[in-house]
């Protein structure tokens, strides 16, 4: 790997890879719970994050019914489920592992994030997709200045900023708002999720004579925990305009949108 283009850690967890979850993990559909385990597994069937694989035993409300298609996934091959808690049905939302998947997975069941309606890991809520055990998110106070540009346009420029270090992905900056030139950005109705960092309160698109650049810039103004010198703040997407750090425009990075 060069690090020309590459200011970032990579990812470490080949696809197939299995761990334990040390927490309690779970879901509910309908106001039931559909599985509450203190023996799931993550399972990376890609590389940027895990899923929750839960024992079958450990279902509560769960009832899995076989739809007799079985199809590779990502640690293996797996059958598909459909789901049933109480009235509630999602077909397709359940991936049963068999042989040729990691012994560890056996006996366990991977479901499809957005069909249950809420996740926890012990009493908190859990967004998007499991939190990878892998991975780090810190956010630090810097007196790198930042100066935004987009078509010759000054987007933002500020003295200082917070970075946040988010394995494998591109360094954010995020910055006061009185650093942002808010007349030249239109907000945006968009909401993203992050399960590191909690819900956008903010998205803002740019008009340029050029072209129109949607979603270019967000805030978490009650981001989590975690994260919290980031409330209130903006940041910029790095691949989609000219970021200067210290004076030095930094490489648009390519792929990593996140």
């Amino acid at each position: 790997m060069t690090t020309e283009n590459v200011r970032h850690p990579s990812l470490i967890a080949p696809v197939g890879h299995v761990e334990p979850v040390p927490r309690r993990i779970r879901g509910t559909l309908g106001g039931r719970v559909a599985f509450d385990t203190r023996r799931a597994l993550y399972v990376w069937e890609w590389p940027a994050y895990p899923q929750f694989s839960i024992p079958v035993r450990d279902m509560v409300d769960a009832v899995l019914i076989d739809e007799g298609h079985s199809e590779p996934h990502g640690a293996g091959p797996a059958r598909r489920h459909t789901l049933k808690v109480g009235s509630e049905v999602r077909e397709g939302a359940a991936w049963v592992w068999e042989g040729g998947a990691p012994e560890a997975l056996h006996g366990t069941v991977r479901f499809e994030w957005d069909a249950l309606d809420s996740w926890f890991e012990e009493d908190e809520p859990v967004f998007v997709h499991p939190r990878s055990p892998y991975s780090r998110v810190d956010a630090l106070r810097s007196s790198s200045s930042v100066r935004v540009e987009l078509e010759g346009v000054v987007l933002a420029e500020a003295p200082r900023c917070v970075k946040v270090f988010e394995t494998g992905l591109p360094t954010r900056y995020y910055l006061d708002r009185l650093s942002v030139d808010f007349t030249q950005l239109r907000p945006s109705g968009t909401v993203t999720r992050c399960p590191y960092k909690g819900t956008t309160s903010g998205y803002w698109s740019f008009d340029g004579e050029a072209a129109t650049h949607e979603d270019i810039a967000w805030a978490y103004d009650l981001p989590t925990f975690q994260a919290n010198r980031i409330a209130g703040m903006v940041a910029f997407l790095n691949e989609r305009v000219d970021l200067y750090v210290d004076g030095e425009l930094l490489p648009r990075p390519s792929g990593q949108l996140g």
